[in-house]
């Protein structure tokens, strides 16, 4: 393929073919086998798999059944696969974010702006409880499955190959304290050490940069070494993939603004080294009036 050519498959073509491979490897078959028992060629399956050939609900349905799929799972991959290769597609949650961590874990580049939280990919423990707990959003009792699995996603970074990652985040998304100084300031540090590796950039977008706050939303642009870019856009109850190339082009010229505005990778990081020691120094003075609290009633005795 030559350089600036791409294939034609979409996110949710390659989505679907990710899923069916799981499913087929999930019960132990084998791409020859699989072909065997459906009466494909093995390059049909291949095709479906690596989202080269989109295959109708009929094969999908055919495919499922063969690898002894439940109902449920039946289900929920045949409405995948319908309008596989529509330019824009929402996706509710939580299906949501097991689509966008399958198309981060099969891109080259991937380009965040955050105007609101800490991007998920670099977010803390604490950080992401606080999240969660503040709110209300998730029951009690399901806090630690769904941290967990945000952690999980994270690992995306610490692979053998990981995509190479540009975070823009904004001035606002720093200064906002989520779960008190102590964990703002654990979290700035994690940022440090992110924009310390090699594959990774994190550049922060100060209030003085532009009136950044007119993209009221978080977006994502992937690049693929071989598929066409896409940008994705969360919302509060579902992601939307878009792959119109004009409007992705449109996400990407904002990225070329943000990279002009934005501090630099070095003064990025000094910038959020300093942050961070001002949230170390205000979780000081909180422990410090906190102790001083103890002793008062000694005192009036």
């Amino acid at each position: 393929m030559a350089k600036g050519e791409y294939d034609i498959s979409t996110a949710r073509r390659r989505e679907l073919g990710n899923e069916l491979k799981f499913v087929r490897e999930q019960a132990k078959l084998s791409g020859h086998a699989l072909a065997r028992i459906v009466g494909w060629l093995p390059s049909t399956i291949s095709r479906y798999e690596g989202g080269q050939r989109t295959p109708s609900e009929l094969d999908v349905a055919v495919f499922l059944t063969a690898c002894g799929v439940k109902r449920d799972e039946l289900v929920r991959l045949l409405e995948l696969a319908r309008e596989v290769d529509m330019p824009y597609w929402v996706r509710p949650l939580p299906d949501g974010l097991r689509s966008l961590m399958i198309q981060e874990g099969s891109a080259a580049m991937i380009r965040s702006y955050e105007p609101l939280v800490v991007p998920g990919l670099l977010q803390t423990e604490d950080y992401i409880r606080a999240i969660y707990q503040w709110s209300n959003t998730v029951d009690e009792k399901d806090i630690d499955r769904m941290v967990s699995s945000r952690l999980s996603r994270q690992s995306l970074l610490r692979r053998r190959n990981p995509p190479r990652s540009k975070f823009y985040v904004h001035e606002r998304a720093l200064r906002s304290v989520i779960g008190g100084a102590q964990v703002m300031h654990e979290q700035l540090l994690q940022l440090v050490f992110a924009a310390s590796q090699l594959h990774c950039s994190v550049r922060v977008v100060l209030e003085t940069a532009g009136p950044y706050n007119i993209f009221d939303g978080p977006f994502k642009v992937f690049d693929y070494n071989i598929h066409r870019p896409a940008a994705y856009v969360p919302t509060f109850t579902a992601g939307l993939f878009v792959e119109n190339p004009q409007d992705v082009v449109a996400y990407c010229a904002l990225f070329e603004r943000l990279d002009r505005d934005a501090l630099d990778g070095a003064e990025s990081i000094e910038w959020l080294a300093e942050l961070a020691n001002h949230y170390d120094r205000l979780e000081e003075r909180h422990d410090a009036r906190a102790d001083l609290g103890k002793e008062q009633p000694q005192q009036r005795r």
